[in-house]
């Protein structure tokens, strides 16, 4: 792969994109999509992960009225990383149901509207890159800490060269405060 201009941004690991004036009115697109291995590797390193396995999305894109679409879609993978405690491999199952409208911006819900509160909605382009809200959806539902199975952090002790260490309560932050409060109260 050939290296990127500096002032030109990275392209995104996987497309799949549905020009809107090309999409049926009157019937409903179905898709599959699965990336490839190259996809794969590509979604892998952009997304921070150690694996990528079972990627998947399937679903449909159906007409809703006048110049509006709604995307309904299963996305399931099963991402590898590194535990943030213990260093060693965490893998998690990631099953997620979508739901996107795409409207034209003068049919934007208002950020208000609470009868749409629960729906998820965006402003309708030229395209709908399945691909691009795949990975957008899998990042999201990426564990920001991930943790193996019975890994815990061990009590701690730190102190300047040549002091002696605190435990873990004398290095929280408000442990002085409420040894100061208990001077104060006794004070007359």
């Amino acid at each position: 792969m050939a290296d990127q201009p500096e002032n030109q941004p990275e392209s995104p690991p996987l497309l799949r994109p549905y020009e809107v004036d090309s999409l049926p009115a009157n019937r409903l697109i179905k898709f599959d999509l699965v990336p490839s291995e190259e996809e794969q590797k590509a979604l892998t390193a952009s997304l921070g992960l150690t694996g990528l396995k079972k990627m998947r999305m399937t679903g449909q894109i159906a007409p809703l009225g006048s110049k509006s679409w709604q995307l309904d879609a299963e996305l399931g993978a099963t991402v590898s990383q590194v535990c943030v405690i213990s260093s060693e491999p965490v893998r998690t199952r990631i099953d997620v149901e979508l739901l996107i409208k795409f409207v034209p911006e003068n049919k934007m819900p208002d950020e208000n509207d609470e009868t749409v509160l629960n729906e998820e909605f965006e402003q309708l382009d030229k395209i709908i890159d399945i691909g691009i809200i795949a990975t957008e959806a899998l990042s999201l539902e990426i564990p920001l800490y991930p943790r193996k199975e019975g890994a815990e952090l061990q009590n701690t002790t730190s102190a300047p060269a040549g002091e002696a260490a605190m435990s873990d309560a004398e290095i929280k932050p408000f442990a002085g405060l409420a040894a100061l409060k208990e001077k104060l109260g006794k004070t007359p």
